[in-house]
């Protein structure tokens, strides 16, 4: 088993550090340093000094891989200082000035107080709602079910929340339309962004859930459970949904980098101070530095991700740790 979770994780190493060296492609050489210094600076008629200025406050004066000219030609250079050290999660400095580390560091709580309990609630609450309609299958339950599902998927979730915060906030008051406090305080303002982030998933996630459960009833050993005299609810708790694990696990492990990162969408709407808004922020001020960090963050959380939807499926499948 720990060999296989070592083997794992070496296979990661090749995907991030090419991952890396394709957003520093990106950031660097199809977008260089001169135009990345036009854009911050914001003005029509930029000088070169201006631009040159700029660059050299932010080491971005420096040859992008290889420096002919310095003593040591690999650690002068614009990759070693600004992306090497992502492999350590140093993040270094933004554009504006601002400790990227410290920043993430302060933002992921929030993020993560949106994040989580949506996602519990929202698993709980699809998962039932499947189950529910595959107990009833074929059924008029069912079909309402199905019907209510698409509705549901077919309404933007902006439309969610614009209406959420409406409705709630707006028309009865019970909880602030916006806002973020730490502590215990910010409870009041997370119960509706949670909710309308479950409401928004019911009809994607009960639909996926019910077409993995019907897929399960349909096996040689459901029906061997039910020869036994098993009744069809432990049918559904005891066996349907024990092998229905492996395609849930892959469906919740995978969104870990959403958990972290936090929504764009929702924290931008709630004034939330979670990674997404940072990342907003950073878009909108044209702060590379930042947008290059959330971007390698969020890639290294995926491939963590990756991996432990792997080692997760030794834990349920003993066929695979066998392997």
């Amino acid at each position: 088993m720990l060999a296989y979770i070592i083997r794992r994780f070496v296979y990661a190493i090749p995907l991030l550090m090419g991952v890396n060296i394709l957003t520093f492609t990106l950031f660097f050489v199809v977008n260089s340093p001169d135009d990345m210094a036009r854009m911050q600076l914001g003005e029509k008629h930029v000088t070169q000094q201006a631009v040159e200025n700029w660059k050299q406050q932010r080491g971005y004066d420096l040859p992008l891989f290889w420096n002919s000219k310095a003593s040591n030609p690999i650690t002068k250079t614009i990759f070693y200082q600004k992306s090497v050290g992502l492999f350590s999660f140093n993040f270094g400095i933004s554009d504006s000035g601002r400790n990227i580390s410290y920043d993430i560091k302060q933002r992921m709580w929030p993020s993560l107080a949106v994040a989580l309990p949506s996602l519990i609630v929202g698993l709980g609450v699809n998962i039932s709602i499947a189950l529910f309609m595959v107990l009833f299958r074929q059924t008029y339950i069912e079909i309402g079910g199905l019907v209510g599902c698409v509705i549901l998927m077919s309404i933007s979730s902006l439309f969610y929340i614009i209406g959420g915060q409406f409705l709630i906030s707006k028309l009865l008051h019970l909880v602030p339309i916006s806002g973020y406090e730490p502590g215990f305080n910010a409870l009041k303002f997370l119960i509706l962004p949670v909710l309308i982030a479950v409401v928004s998933g019911i009809g994607s996630g009960a639909r996926w859930y019910r077409s993995l459960f019907l897929e399960e009833v349909e096996k040689d050993y459901v029906r061997t459970a039910r020869a036994k005299g098993l009744t069809e609810t432990q049918v559904l708790f005891k066996h349907v949904l024990r092998n229905a694990l492996i395609p849930i696990l892959t469906g919740v492990v995978v969104i870990l980098p959403v958990l972290f990162m936090g929504s764009l969408i929702t924290e931008a709407f709630f004034s939330i101070p979670g990674l997404g808004s940072y990342t907003i922020d950073a878009i909108n001020s044209q702060d590379f530095a930042i947008v290059r960090s959330m971007v390698f963050l969020g890639s290294a959380l995926y491939i963590l991700g990756l991996v432990l939807t792997d080692i997760s499926y030794t834990l349920v499948d003993p066929r695979i740790r066998l392997t």
